[in-house]
């Protein structure tokens, strides 16, 4: 890990709505998430748009926060990872792909830092 910290950027589809609109099983999803990477839950907060809609959740990380915004209409699920220190990001990204079962997945990472440290681009 470089500069201040790993941001994981992960895309899971073909999910199953039931598990998209369950914000308990969500919360638990992340905890675990969290726990397989190393990470120490400071809060979580999850919300339950109603019906058959999504949820957007939360966990606040001594190391940063996972977050989750789902479309159960889609089966899609957008997450963030972003950990500092000893955590270790991408195990809490194979939690989640584990857990979630898309049917399919894909990541990408993002190195986060001082700005000298950055590529520049448009602002």
């Amino acid at each position: 890990m470089n500069g201040c910290g790993s941001h994981l950027l992960l895309e899971c589809d073909a999910v199953a709505p039931a598990r998209l609109r369950d914000p308990e099983w969500l919360e638990n999803t992340l905890l675990a998430a969290a726990e397989a990477a190393g990470a120490t839950v400071l809060y979580g907060h999850f919300h339950h748009f109603g019906g058959a809609q999504g949820v957007t959740g939360v966990l606040l990380l001594r190391e940063s926060h996972i977050t989750i915004h789902t479309w159960p209409e889609f089966g899609y699920a957008a997450i963030d990872v972003f950990m500092c220190g000893q955590a270790q990001p991408r195990l809490a990204v194979d939690c989640l792909v584990r857990l979630l079962q898309p049917g399919r997945s894909r990541w990408k990472e993002v190195a986060r830092g001082p700005l000298g440290t950055v590529t520049p681009g448009a602002a």
